[in-house]
């Protein structure tokens, strides 16, 4: 136990083994659904050549990119960020890069992308990017996670979903129905009951009481699986499996620009470095604001060290055909539990790595079940917007968008980008040039390509 509190600084940081492993494991059960989910989403689409990718092969590929992400993490950076295929990376290299190269070639630009990365880490400059934002937009970039979160579990366990009329409304027909539905009350319910008691473990204790009450109307009811989601509850036929790891390996890191040419390419490379990028920032400071990890100037301890090892994630997740991997918001659910060290992330990778075996063991823990910490969580994270200065304009309106394009476009890097070219250009407007460092004109900048990057891509074209 005392290696363990050198190591992690578990005594620094106010926390102990019990709270890291419960932590972990409660990372874990909230973001395991991507390794059923990320094989559904890259095998969904073709190549080319019109090849399409092993669903056995992704599905090993993914827990292992994961587990070594995660454990990279927990013993480089010491943060307890669980790492694994980003939502919105895969769909960028299934649907942007797949159709106008082989998969081997997408999956060289993604390694690409964590190279790229990597740089902008070693070099200093990210740090320099994620120091430059305003402490005002790094609370808001928590805020505005947590509501993008707890979107993510709303609309996961069928409580939102989108109407015929409208954008959104609740449930499917406008009206709460279904037992998946029914399944997540009861867990939210339980989950918010037990965490204001300050029962310990009450997030965790909730998953697993959900998901066995999942399991049993599963069997008992003549419920379609597909109800469920990604995840239907049922007692597995087996525990172990044998992994496939007949993807690991294959890229080809400059075939992509032969082959779809040196714009498309480009552009592709350019979306998920980008999006990477802001994505990772922005929940490393969500996430870390959450756990109280963040000096006062909003800085997060160890930085450089957690922005390589995303980066480097990025490069595992390409080399196993696995899409880039990243920081995932879900750590937010074991921040919630009382993870604040490495430690945690020791747990949550082992838990993915012993999924390569136990594969089977991954699709008991359905949506209905996990998204309520989703919820719980988003509620504690937007405590942080009473540390937003509402009554200056200046501040108020860029975190105002900040906060609401995340959940509202659900992408982390929209907020972002919105939230800095506003507070740039209303800084600039009203004569304020010294408060805006240089680089939020050149981030800006970026974000504005970003933003236009389908005319850009037709003026060049």
């Amino acid at each position: 136990m005392a290696v363990l509190d050198r190591f992690f600084e578990l005594t620094g940081r106010g926390t102990t083994v019990g709270r890291e492993v419960r932590g972990g494991l409660t990372t874990f059960m909230a973001m395991a659904y991507i390794i059923l989910l990320n094989p559904i989403i890259l095998a969904g689409a073709k190549d080319v050549t019109g090849a399409r990718l092993s669903i056995g092969e992704l599905t090993t590929s993914t827990a292992l990119a994961a587990a070594i992400s995660t454990l990279l993490m927990a013993f480089v950076g010491n943060a307890p960020f669980g790492l694994a295929a980003g939502l919105g990376l895969n769909a960028v290299v299934a649907y942007q890069a797949a159709p106008h190269m082989t998969w081997a070639q997408a999956m060289g630009l993604v390694v690409l992308e964590g190279f790229v990365i990597i740089v902008l880490a070693v070099t200093g400059l990210r740090t320099l990017i994620m120091n430059a934002i305003p402490l005002a937009l790094k609370h808001a970039i928590s805020v505005g996670i947590g509501l993008f979160i707890a979107l993510i579990g709303l609309v996961d366990a069928g409580f939102v979903a989108s109407g015929s009329g409208t954008p959104v409304q609740l449930g499917a027909t406008g009206h709460l129905t279904g037992w998946p539905v029914a399944v997540f009350c009861f867990g939210l319910l339980l989950m918010i009951l037990l965490y204001v008691r300050r029962v310990p473990a009450a997030i965790l204790i909730s998953i697993a009481v959900t998901a066995a009450l999942a399991i049993l109307v599963n069997t008992v009811t003549t419920i379609d699986p597909a109800s469920w989601g990604v995840v239907a509850p049922r007692v597995p036929e087996s525990l172990v499996a044998a992994p496939d790891f007949g993807l690991v390996g294959h890229f080809d890191l400059f075939g992509g620009f032969v082959r779809a040419g040196a714009l498309t390419a480009t552009v592709v490379l350019f979306t998920l470095v980008l999006s990477g990028f802001f994505d990772a920032m922005g929940t490393i400071i969500g996430v870390s604001d959450e756990a109280g990890l963040v000096d006062a100037q909003g800085r997060v301890p160890r930085l450089g060290r957690i922005l390589t090892v995303d980066g480097v994630a990025g490069m595992v997740g390409g080399a196993a055909s696995a899409s880039a991997n990243t920081v995932f918001v879900e750590s937010a659910a074991g921040v919630g539990e009382g993870a604040r060290t490495g430690l945690a992330s020791v747990v949550t990778g082992a838990l993915l790595g012993l999924t390569l075996l136990f594969t089977p063991l991954a699709a008991v823990v359905p949506a209905a079940a996990a998204a309520p910490a989703l919820v719980l969580v988003g509620a504690l994270m937007m405590m942080q917007s009473r540390n937003v200065p509402w009554d200056d304009l200046e501040l108020a309106v860029p975190a105002f968008l900040t906060i609401a394009l995340m959940p509202f476009t659900y992408s982390i890097t929209n907020g972002v980008g919105a939230g800095v070219i506003v507070y740039t250009l209303i800084k600039a407007v009203r004569g304020h040039f010294s408060e805006i460092p240089w680089l939020l004109w050149v981030v800006s900048l970026v974000f504005l390509a970003y933003f236009g990057i389908d005319w850009l891509e037709e003026l060049f074209a």
